[in-house]
C-alpha cells in the first residue's frame, strides 16, 4: 500500500497557525509580512548568490521593494516619490553592476 502524502496535513496545519496567530493579534498584517519576505529574498539573494554584475542589481531592488511596500502601507510615502526613488535605485545599481569593481558570475562546472 502507497504511503499517504504529507502535503495536507501539513498545509492544515500551516494554515491553523498563521490563522490562529492572526485571529489573535500576534502576526503582524499581511503587507508587513509580504515586505519582510521581499526584503529577506532580496538579502538570500546577495547571500547565496555572491556579488557580482547579476546580484548587485536584484538583491538590493528586492530590499527596495520590500521597503516600499512597508512604507506605503505604514502611509509614509504615496506612490510617486517611492516610484521615482526606485528609479534612481535602479539607475545607480545598474551603472554599478558595468563597472570593473563589480566581478561576473562564475559559475560551477558540473562534473558528468
Amino acid at each position: 500500500m502507497p504511503q499517504a502524502s504529507l502535503a495536507l496535513p501539513l498545509f492544515l496545519i500551516l494554515f491553523g497557525a498563521v490563522w490562529f496567530l492572526k485571529t489573535t493579534g500576534v502576526l503582524p498584517a499581511t503587507a508587513t509580512l509580504v515586505a519582510a519576505g521581499v526584503a529577506i529574498a532580496g538579502i538570500a539573494v546577495m547571500v547565496m548568490d555572491g556579488i557580482n554584475k547579476q546580484s548587485i542589481v536584484s538583491g538590493p531592488m528586492l530590499v527596495y521593494i520590500g521597503a516600499a511596500i512597508y512604507l506605503r502601507t505604514e502611509y509614509w510615502f504615496g506612490y510617486s516619490p517611492l516610484i521615482a526613488l526606485g528609479m534612481m535605485v535602479l539607475g545607480i545599481l545598474l551603472l554599478l553592476s558595468r563597472s570593473s569593481i563589480v566581478p561576473h558570475k562564475q559559475y560551477r562546472k558540473i562534473n558528468d
